[in-house]
């Protein structure tokens, strides 16, 4: 008697344990939650001026707005993994009918530094066809002064495939070609993540970066190895926020409505 009374005991003790752990009756209620509540972005507004077809939008720090090149500088002296003995000045770019034109001899790099963003560019490559491969409507967009967006004629003209437009020079050849026409506006959409090192200067993350070329992905969230070198590998260099760099590359490349919002 005393056995099936200790053994009713332990089974009741399991049945109210079993219920015990058994989830609370679920509704819709349950799964949602209400905070925290994403801040407000207000998109920028349709402008027929650029080839996106808006302006930037509520958050963004807007480069360069068609008028004023004072957020810029010219820069000489530099390479993508050295910037000892750089020399800085004026923006000397000129601007017309609402877009910047490099100028032979000088690139302009930003004021401002950054470290993670979301970059919006335009550009334009001279519709004067002239020149071939490299040699024909280059520039270059290098993320925190480092590592090179390329920039280039890409219309029916042949290039080594790791430099054309749309990849991260001699590194990521893009997934398309999507060029349009020579002299016709083009855009870059750009989401970037900076590499990450240690107090020794070790790297623990890669850079990342995915692109869109006139709305079509070219590159997805790509590793990049280290600076784009024109002779030899990438090479690994610590460091923290960086400025965006517009290279001149001796032909008259446009660029407008560039705005950037930090991540």
């Amino acid at each position: 008697m005393k056995k099936s009374t200790l053994a009713f005991a332990l089974l009741l003790g399991l049945a109210q344990w079993a219920v015990a752990q058994e989830k609370p009756k679920q509704n819709p209620e349950s799964s949602e939650i209400w905070e925290p509540v994403p801040r407000v972005v207000t998109p920028g507004v349709l402008s027929p001026a650029t080839a996106s077809g808006t302006t930037a939008p509520s958050d963004a720090i807007v480069l360069f707005d068609g008028k004023d090149g004072s957020k810029w500088v010219s820069v000489n002296g530099y390479s993508a993994s050295s910037w000892n003995g750089v020399t800085e000045g004026s923006n000397p770019w000129p601007i017309r009918d609402g877009a910047m034109y490099s100028a032979k001899g000088a690139s302009l790099r930003t004021k401002q530094e950054f470290q993670d963003f979301q970059l919006h560019i335009e550009f334009r490559t001279p519709d004067k066809v002239e020149g071939s491969g490299q040699g024909r409507g280059n520039s270059g967009i290098f993320l925190q002064g480092r590592y090179e967006l390329q920039v280039l004629d890409g219309y029916n003209n042949p290039t080594y495939s790791n430099g054309m437009v749309g990849s991260i020079y001699k590194q990521a050849i893009p997934l398309v070609n999507p060029s349009r026409k020579p002299g016709e506006w083009q855009t870059y959409d750009i989401i970037y993540f900076a590499p990450r090192f240690n107090k020794d200067g070790m790297m623990l993350e890669q850079g990342k970066v995915t692109v869109l070329m006139n709305g079509i992905l070219v590159q997805n969230n790509t590793n990049i190895k280290g600076t784009t070198e024109y002779i030899g590998y990438p090479k690994l260099q610590p460091h923290g926020k960086g400025p965006l760099l517009l290279q001149d590359h001796g032909n008259p490349v446009g660029y407008r409505n560039i705005w950037i919002r930090e991540l």
